[in-house]
């Protein structure tokens, strides 16, 4: 039995996380193969707002023991954003060295692009995002508070193992994927950090001689990605530059409520946890208007973690289909279909693979 640690959280967290247990629900219900043991944890900003915490002090503990984690949303405007995300969502990726965040930014078809003229296959790469140190790192200082002389220092670490292992993983990716690897980095300005980065990416890159590379500033990239999406394959990135450039993803793919994204710690020392990326979005929280595809698609990549590569296949065929008949649409994209109705519809698209390649775990 393979056990799945469910934080809903906040907003439409619990909307979409629902989708995503109905699809794991019926795989098991029908691979004499698989089983699931779920169990929830209601941390949320709700529960801070009681407890004043947003995880107990031994919450890594209670998750340590999981084989994955699927994520709903987390925030509210009734508590400060770097409260619900550093002491939660951080403190799960920093605990369990889940070091490389994998975000797939793909156009499927029936999706219209607010980019003029692009089709699905000029919008297919896959960033690579550092996930436990760079920008995010937390360390840092306020000096002189309340006083006309206070000051923020936000110190970045960029350290040779954290860049090496997270761009080594992204040349194997490539490899295996026969993909491009772009480097994204500020090396002209951030004359310590980037420039860091930008030397261990070409000592890597010098060890896949056959992976095509380049790099490129984050602004050049941004630009790349509206004016020319179809020259990246794989993108690796700091936690930064790739969290805002995978937010420009997922508008070229259509929209925030499809973007998936894994939290993996590739060694398996600790869970890896799979989220949608697209934010509790308070605004809709409730109404059954938010759009589950990117939760359902970190689903598919969850699948393929815990070792059921076949279903998590048969799971994003599912969603292409949906997509490409267009006949449901939640109103992000100009429907008025529900997120249950949505979910109903990947699930009754659902096929089952040929049972012979079911993986006795």
């Amino acid at each position: 039995m393979k056990k799945i640690a469910v934080i809903p959280g906040d907003g439409v967290g619990p909307e979409v996380v629902r989708e995503s247990r109905k699809v794991l629900d019926h795989i098991a219900s029908v691979d004499p193969a698989i089983e699931f043991g779920f169990e929830e944890f209601p941390w949320s900003a709700e529960s801070y707002l009681k407890s004043g915490e947003m995880m107990p002090p031994d919450g890594l503990d209670m998750l340590s023991s999981f084989d994955a984690l699927l994520f709903g949303a987390i925030g509210s405007p009734l508590v400060a954003d770097h409260i619900t995300l550093r002491e939660l969502l951080l403190r799960i990726r920093g605990g369990f060295d889940q070091y490389v965040n994998l975000r797939p930014v793909r156009l499927l078809e029936g999706i219209e692009s607010p980019l003029v003229g692009v089709t699905t296959a000029d919008i297919d790469m896959i960033f690579v995002r550092e996930g436990t140190e760079g920008e995010y790192a937390g360390v840092g200082a306020r000096l002189y508070p309340g006083s006309d002389r206070e000051v923020a220092l936000q110190t970045a670490v960029f350290s040779r193992h954290g860049m090496e292992r997270v761009i080594r993983w992204a040349f194997e990716l490539a490899t295996r994927e026969g993909r491009s690897v772009t480097s994204v980095s500020k090396g002209n300005a951030l004359n310590y950090s980037a420039v860091f980065w930008d030397q261990v990416f070409d000592e890597v890159a010098a060890q896949y001689p056959t992976v095509p590379t380049q790099r490129l500033l984050v602004d050049a990239a941004a630009m790349f990605m509206v004016m020319d999406p179809k020259r990246f394959g794989v993108v690796v990135a700091s936690n930064l530059f790739a969290d805002i450039l995978t937010d420009l993803g997922a508008a070229i793919m259509g929209g925030m409520g499809f973007a998936p994204s894994a939290n993996l710690n590739p060694e398996r020392t600790f869970p890896s946890m799979f989220e949608p990326i697209h934010g509790s979005a308070p605004d809709i929280a409730g109404q059954g208007k938010a759009n589950p595809i990117g939760s359902l698609w970190s689903t598919s990549m969850m699948l393929d973690h815990l070792g059921y590569p076949q279903w998590g296949d048969a799971l994003m065929k599912a969603i292409e289909r949906v997509m490409a008949q267009q006949c449901v649409r939640t109103p992000d994209l100009g429907g008025q279909s529900s997120t249950e109705e949505m979910g109903d519809a990947v699930l009754a698209a659902l096929e089952a693979p040929p049972a012979s390649l079911t993986p006795k775990l």
